[in-house]
């Protein structure tokens, strides 16, 4: 079973990620499956790092008690300004074994800018994985992705 969500074009990527272009923006379809790891479900935090490694804007948030969130230590840490980083952009858990599937519209000049895609993930009583997963973020995509370091089995992502 896949947790599949379709994000729209928010206040955050308004503001944040299409101010390099306002007129022109490209739908991402990513997915990432999870390791079996015989825990609980996983928070996972999906978030755009410019090229000077600072935060850009988070995509997606799985898991919905905000008190955990400190678990996401590079996205906690970068994002920690941010007030509007969780407007519309957050839901469940993901289980081992299983995906998340999330869908963002970005703007046309972050694509083959330097910026990358970062999943930090925390699962309860586990260890925490800062940048779990670290991939430039370009116009093909990548279609198939090796694993993260620890809970991410695989990441892909798809430009329309």
């Amino acid at each position: 079973m896949q947790a599949k969500h379709h994000l729209g074009v928010y206040a955050l990527t308004a503001a944040t990620l299409a101010v390099p272009t306002l007129a022109h923006s490209r739908t991402v379809d990513l997915s990432a499956t999870l390791q079996r790891y015989g825990g609980d479900g996983a928070y996972l935090a999906v978030y755009l790092i410019n090229p000077a490694g600072a935060y850009a804007g988070t995509l997606w948030v799985a898991g919905g008690k905000a008190k955990y969130y400190k678990h996401l230590s590079n996205w906690q840490r970068l994002s920690a300004s941010d007030a509007s980083r969780l407007d519309g952009v957050t839901g469940a858990s993901v289980g081992e074994g299983r995906s998340l599937t999330i869908s963002a519209d970005l703007a046309d000049a972050l694509f083959d800018a330097g910026y990358e895609i970062h999943i930090d993930a925390a699962v309860e009583d586990l260890r925490d994985s800062p940048s779990d997963v670290r991939v430039p973020l370009r116009s093909e995509g990548m279609s198939t992705s090796g694993p993260g370091r620890q809970y991410v089995k695989s990441m892909s992502y798809q430009v329309r």
